[in-house]
């Protein structure tokens, strides 16, 4: 679907908005009675959209094309109940690579091992991945996939949690 949705000229966010409700659809229509939460993120640097890497030799080939350079993560948060779309939310934090040497990305991915396969640009900011950055704009959590500033507003209005 991403794929096809870039092809087609779809903008990022609103491509991380339909794959976010996809996700809560999904777990909606066997618990209707739930409000879900479904997100989704893709990060966008130079036109290119980026997937999560599979081997620790693509998170490489990611870092590599990320490094110096500033990349976008659309970000996106939907809340359903049943079939019924009840909050959306996008957040576009900005994060900029410091440029860093091939020996320093090895002991980077050295250190972090499998660990970079499950985040979309192949690094963890919550890990050693910060060492990679000279400026980050956003949300902390909104870089980690969960705009929870929004969330938990959103969460507060409808009296699921405490104000």
């Amino acid at each position: 679907m991403k794929t096809a949705a870039k092809a087609e000229g779809a903008p990022a966010q609103g491509v991380a908005i339909r794959l976010a409700a996809l996700k809560a659809e999904r777990v909606a229509a066997r618990e209707p009675d739930a409000l879900v939460i479904g997100a989704d993120q893709i990060l966008v640097g130079d036109e290119t959209w980026f997937d999560k890497p599979g081997t620790v030799e693509a998170a490489r080939a990611h870092l590599r094309a990320l490094r110096g350079k500033s990349h976008i993560l659309a970000t996106a948060i939907v809340c359903q109940r049943g079939a019924q779309r009840i909050w959306q939310h996008t957040a576009s934090p900005r994060l900029t690579m410091r440029p860093m040497s091939d020996a320093f990305l090895d002991d980077y991915l050295a250190a972090e091992g499998e660990a970079v396969i499950s985040s979309v640009g192949g690094y963890r900011l919550e890990g050693l991945g910060i060492h990679l950055f000279e400026r980050i704009e956003g949300e902390y959590a909104a870089i980690l996939g969960l705009p929870m500033l929004a969330l938990l507003g959103f969460l507060r209005q409808h009296g699921v949690v405490t104000s």
